[in-house]
C-alpha cells in the first residue's frame, strides 16, 4: 500500500522519532514531503546502511521542516498588555492554504495557539473567541466556527487539530458553547438554527455506542442503573505520531498491555489535559494511566450544554419532537451527573469511576465546570455553594490564580500550573452562582501574574506557575510554549470581568 503521510514510512518514521534527531517529536509529523513518500521510503533503505549515513540530513534532503510559530512582534512591555494582544492577532493569524502532508487544509482563516502549535486546536479556541470578540473581531470567530462546521461535516467529528493525526480523537466539546458565543455576539439566536446539522453530527459522534447493550462502547458508558455518560476514547491503540517516543517509553515502564496503556494515553490526550493525576490509578505516575475507566465531570457537563443547545437549535426549526428529545436528554444527564459525580464526602464535584464503581477524592478545578454550564440556574448547586467555595479555597486558589489539581505529579495539568480555561470557566460560574468576591479574586490574581510574566519576558505563556510567582510552568512533553491563544483570550475577558479598559481596535 502506498504511503499517504510521513508516518506511514512506518521504519524511517520509527528510526527519526526513537533518536529524537529533530529534537521535538511533533516535527516529523508535521514536515511536507519534497518527492513521493514511496520514492523516499525506498532511498532510505538502500542509504540507511552504508557509512556515514546521517539520518537528520536525510530527513532535511527529503523534507521541507515546519518553522515554530514565532511571533514576529517585538513586545514592548512599556505599553499596556491590551494594546499588545491586540496587535497580536495578525501574527497568529493563518490563511486557507493548499498544502501537502499531515496538514488539513481549511476553508476560512484562523487563529493558532502559538509556538509548536502551527494549526488549529478544538477546545483552545473557544476561548481565544472570548479575546476575538473583546477586539471586535467578530467575522474571524464565525470563520473559526465555519471551519469547525467544515471539519464536522467532512469527517464526523472535529479532531484535536486539523493534522490527519489528530483524526482519531477529538477534544472537549464546546462547539456548541461557540456557536451559542457567535449568537450572543450578533445578538441572532437564529445562528443556533445555522448551525443544527453539525451540531446534531457532533452529538451522534459523542454518543455512538450509546444504544450498545455492552457496559462501555466507544466513548459512552452505560451505568448499573442504566444511566449513560461519556468518557474520553480514542480510535487508534497505537502510540500518537507526535509523541511517539515519549509513549514508547512510557510503554516501557507500565505493567499495562501496550494497546491499551496507548488507548488510555491517547483519551488522556482527547481530555485536553494531558496529562494529569486525574487519569493515574496512583496519582503519580502516568505508567498508570486509565483515563478510559473515568467518567469525567467536566466532559459530561459539556455534553450536556451540547444537549441544551441542541434542543434551542430545533426549537427554532420548529422540530418539536427533536427539541423535546434533547431536553429530555440534558435532563437524564443531569441527574446523572449528579448522582454520580457529586461527591458527599467532599461536597464537590468530581471524576467517577466506573470499573471500580466509586468517585474519585480529588478536588480539581474540573469541577466548577457544572457551575459555568448550568449559568447559575441550579437549584442543587445554590444550596451546595458554601461548600464548593471552601473546596476551592483550600484546595485549589493559590497566589496566581487556581491550580488545576492540588497533587504535584510533574505533570503539566497538576500543582503549580495553572491554565487559562479553567480560570475562565471558574471565574463565571462562580460569579453567576453569586461568589463574586471568590470569582474576583481569582480574576484578579491570575491578569496579574499574566502581567508579571508579560513584563519580565514580554510573553504571554500557555501555562503559569500560580504558587511561585518568581517561577515560570513546568512539566509536560515539550516546553513551555508562548504565543499564547488562549492565554489572550482570557486575559482580556477577564480585564472586562474585573472592570478594566480596552483599546478601541479596528475590527477589519
Amino acid at each position: 500500500m502506498e504511503p499517504k503521510q510521513v508516518y506511514d514510512l512506518t521504519e524511517l518514521f520509527e528510526a527519526v522519532q526513537l533518536s529524537a534527531s529533530l529534537g521535538d517529536g511533533k516535527t516529523f509529523p508535521d514536515c511536507v514531503p519534497k518527492m513521493p513518500l514511496a520514492d523516499i521510503e525506498k532511498q532510505f533503505k538502500a542509504q540507511r546502511n552504508q557509512g556515514g549515513f546521517d539520518l537528520r540530513l536525510f530527513v532535511e534532503t527529503h523534507f521541507d521542516l515546519p518553522s515554530v510559530t514565532s511571533i514576529e512582534y517585538h513586545s514592548d512591555t512599556a505599553k499596556p498588555l491590551e494594546e499588545h494582544l491586540a496587535m497580536l492577532w495578525p501574527h497568529l493569524t493563518r490563511q486557507p492554504q493548499q498544502t501537502e502532508g499531515s496538514l488539513i487544509n481549511l476553508p476560512f482563516p484562523y487563529i493558532v495557539p502559538g509556538g509548536r502549535f502551527r494549526e488549529i486546536y478544538y477546545w483552545d479556541s473557544y476561548f481565544t473567541m472570548l479575546g476575538l470578540l473583546e477586539h471586535g473581531h467578530v467575522e474571524m470567530v464565525e470563520n473559526m466556527i465555519d471551519n469547525f462546521a467544515f471539519l464536522i461535516t467532512t469527517y464526523g467529528h472535529i479532531p484535536n487539530g486539523n493534522r490527519t493525526y489528530y483524526l482519531s480523537r477529538s477534544q472537549p466539546p464546546f462547539f456548541a458553547l461557540m456557536v451559542e458565543l457567535l449568537a450572543s455576539a450578533k445578538k441572532d439566536e437564529t445562528i443556533l438554527q445555522k448551525y443544527c446539522h453539525p451540531l446534531q453530527l457532533e452529538y451522534a459522534y459523542w454518543q455512538k455506542g450509546s444504544q450498545d447493550a455492552s457496559t462501555a462502547s466507544h466513548r459512552t458508558v452505560k451505568l448499573e442503573d442504566g444511566s449513560v455518560l461519556n468518557r474520553y476514547f480514542d480510535e487508534s491503540p497505537t502510540p500518537r505520531q507526535e509523541s511517539y517516543a515519549e509513549d514508547i517509553h512510557i510503554s516501557q515502564s507500565s505493567q499495562k498491555p501496550a494497546e491499551e496503556l496507548f488507548t488510555h494515553i491517547r483519551a488522556g490526550a482527547e481530555s485536553g489535559w494531558d496529562f494529569s493525576s486525574r487519569w493515574f490509578a496512583d496519582k503519580m505516575h502516568i505508567s498508570t494511566i486509565e483515563t478510559t475507566s473515568i467518567i469525567p465531570i467536566d466532559l459530561n457537563c459539556l455534553l450536556y450544554k451540547l444537549e441544551q443547545v441542541l434542543a434551542k437549535a430545533y426549537q427554532l426549526s420548529s422540530d418539536v419532537e427533536e427539541s423535546e428529545c434533547l431536553a429530555a436528554a440534558a435532563s437524564k444527564r443531569l441527574d446523572a451527573i449528579i448522582k454520580y459525580c457529586w461527591n458527599d464526602e467532599l461536597q464537590y464535584f468530581t471524576d467517577y469511576h466506573w470499573v471500580s464503581q466509586h468517585k474519585i477524592a480529588q478536588v480539581t478545578a474540573a469541577g466548577l465546570v457544572p457551575l459555568f454550564v448550568s449559568e447559575g440556574r441550579s437549584d442543587f448547586i445554590n444550596d451546595r455553594m458554601h461548600s464548593i467555595r471552601k473546596a476551592v479555597q483550600e484546595e485549589l486558589l493559590k497566589p496566581g490564580g487556581l491550580v488545576t489539581t492540588a497533587i504535584n505529579s510533574g505533570q503539566q495539568w497538576d500543582a503549580p500550573n495553572g491554565w487559562a480555561p479553567l480560570q475562565w470557566m471558574a471565574v463565571k460560574g462562580l460569579s453567576d452562582y453569586g461568589a463574586t468576591q471568590l470569582a474576583t479574586e481569582i480574576a484578579a490574581r491570575w491578569t496579574a501574574q499574566n502581567e508579571r510574566v508579560f513584563k519580565a519576558t514580554g510573553k504571554m505563556m500557555e501555562k503559569y506557575n500560580v504558587e511561585d510567582l518568581n517561577q515560570l510552568a513546568g512539566g509536560g512533553e515539550y516546553e513551555s510554549q508562548d504565543g499564547f491563544g488562549w492565554t489572550n483570550g482570557v486575559y482580556l475577558a477577564l480585564k472586562r470581568f474585573l472592570g478594566g479598559s480596552l483599546p478601541a481596535v479596528n475590527s477589519k
